[in-house]
């Protein structure tokens, strides 16, 4: 009998669109089997809106994948984004407790537990505390102390927290959609395992996750990511302004985006028309590629001078020797990297994911960078073991289990 063969399942919950992508892993290497996309349905900026719609959004979407992979799946980690995630950089320290003072594993969670001991508002949870670097006795730079001899361990941490309820929505979407989630991941961060390369992430890269409704930005340096923002800004807009600058209803003005949009044309290219369905009855009018630029191109613009400031404002914009790596379904758009070189004034690439065996060839596109980075982050952690405090309990659990914390601690 063939022993059964672990899966690792990934869903992008997106504003225009939900992705779920199964891989198997064959002797410690991934191969893709399945891949499900389809439109989404109640979520907004990256959050659920609407729970009906968008359970029955992902079902489609992993139906897809399952059907693609032949087998049924029930676990997934799922990607998180919106307006409503924060981050911070915290220190802790600690004595080790090892006679002899050697730091152990133990000293390590010990020393991240007490990074995440930060006030935080009754409504919000820690999802992600990722070391960044330790020190032992003084000495800095550390990435795994774990054997080195030293009495004081303290450690910088990368804090993500998210609101208790758009957490639990998506638990709740994905298990009544038959997944059990095995992680919440931040959607910049499952990104950066599928677009970055090594020598980026320790020169100093700045990773723009640039989706339907939000622009998720992360920023590693030294092998650790020491930045992350959510943007409540996407390609939803261009294709707003799309639908009204040409007189068409939404869905056909983000399927002329998907097909024609540009920000760079030749002459030639900007002369070219592209057909308009009518609407009501009306007959079918053209434009040229050249109107369609001069409203995408001001839109994108906007999207990229504000997150220039964002990057700005997080006081790592001079270390970025690897410039910026933008990925999502925006970064489809021509003349993109071009026209944010102009604006960040840094080196800019499209961010493909990695080929990472089986059906490779669907997944090379900027939409599935999060997707495929969910499988990378799974295989990664695989092997460890993944508690949430929201997990199986109500939204009013987890908010009394808070205020108990709170009261405890100041009475």
């Amino acid at each position: 009998m063939m022993a059964k063969r672990e899966r690792i399942v990934g869903v992008d919950l997106g504003t225009t669109k939900i992705a779920a992508i199964i891989a198997e892993v064959d002797n410690d290497d991934l191969k893709i089997v399945g891949v499900g996309s389809t439109p989404s349905n109640g979520l907004k900026r990256g959050v659920i809106v609407n729970l009906e719609k968008a359970i029955e959004s992902i079902e489609k979407a992993v139906d897809e994948a399952s059907r693609m992979a032949g087998v049924k799946v029930d676990s997934c980690y799922a990607g998180i984004s919106g307006s409503h995630i924060e981050s911070i950089n915290a220190h802790a320290m600690i004595a080790t407790a090892r006679s002899g003072g050697v730091v152990t594993k133990r000293d390590i969670e010990r020393v991240i537990e007490q990074a995440k001991a930060i006030a935080l508002p009754l409504d919000r949870e820690i999802i992600h505390a990722i070391p960044i670097e330790y020190v032992v006795d003084n000495e800095k730079g550390i990435k795994d102390p774990v054997g080195m001899s030293g009495v004081k361990l303290e450690a910088e941490v990368h804090i993500v927290t998210a609101a208790i309820t758009s957490a639990q929505n998506i638990y709740t979407a994905l298990e009544r959609a038959g997944l059990r989630v095995k992680d919440l991941v931040l959607q910049p961060l499952a990104s950066s395992y599928s677009v970055l390369q090594p020598d980026e992430i320790d020169l100093g890269v700045c990773l723009l996750d640039i989706g339907g409704g939000t622009t998720d930005l992360a920023i590693f340096y030294d092998g650790a990511i020491r930045y992350s923002e959510v943007i409540p800004l996407g390609g939803e807009y261009i294709t707003n302004d799309i639908a009204i600058g040409i007189r068409t209803p939404y869905k056909q003005a983000e399927e002329i985006k998907r097909k024609n949009a540009s920000i760079s044309l030749s002459d030639e290219e900007g002369k070219e028309e592209i057909k308009v369905p009518g609407i009501g009855g009306r007959e079918d009018r053209t434009i040229t590629k050249e109107l369609l630029a001069s409203i995408v191109t001001p839109r994108v613009e906007e999207i990229l001078m504000i997150t220039n400031k964002a990057i700005k404002r997080s006081g790592f914009f001079d270390i970025l020797a690897a410039g910026v790596v933008i990925t999502g379904g925006t970064a489809r758009l021509h003349g993109l990297d071009a026209l944010a070189e102009d604006i960040f004034h840094l080196p800019v690439k499209i961010g493909i994911p990695k080929k990472i065996g089986g059906l490779t060839d669907i997944v090379q596109d900027p939409i599935y960078a999060t997707g495929v980075g969910l499988i990378l982050y799974g295989f990664e952690k695989k092997n460890q073991v993944l508690i949430r405090k929201t997990r199986g309990v109500g939204v009013f659990d987890a908010l009394k289990k808070r205020f108990e914390d709170w009261f405890t601690k100041y009475f």
